[in-house]
């Protein structure tokens, strides 16, 4: 039996500004912005790079990011890589600063960390 497949997957972030963070994933990630609602001063967005996509909304609540709730689930989302060492050195070249460097992990993962301007932590990278 064949199984339907699923084309992707994406992470649904609640910002306090939607401009600042399509800004911040435009100029510091290279994401495009595919969607905004409306098209002036925006209170939704669609993100997107190759196959990741990134949903942004403003609503009446502060965005509460995981490590903001357990310290020990720091990551929002994970972003599946195949060469982390290449586009780490495009997001330094953008001016992105990583909230863990370019590294191998404990956990068998090679890979950065970064914070995005609502605090969501990503995790860019790929098995070892």
């Amino acid at each position: 039996m064949n199984q339907p497949s699923i084309a992707g997957i994406a992470p649904f972030f609640i910002v306090g500004n939607v401009t600042t963070a399509m800004s911040f994933y435009q100029e510091k990630l290279g994401f495009d912005i595919i969607f905004q609602e409306p098209a002036h001063d925006p209170f939704f967005a669609i993100v997107q790079r190759d196959g990741a996509m990134i949903f942004l909304k403003a609503v009446n609540a502060d965005p509460l990011p995981n490590n903001k709730r357990a310290p020990d689930a720091r990551w929002d989302a994970y972003v599946n890589v195949p060469d982390p060492d290449t586009l780490a050195e495009e997001f330094i070249s953008r001016g992105a600063a990583f909230t863990v460097p370019l590294q191998n992990t404990h956990d068998g993962l090679r890979g950065f960390e970064l914070e995005d301007a609502d605090g969501y932590i990503l995790f860019f990278g790929r098995p070892r």
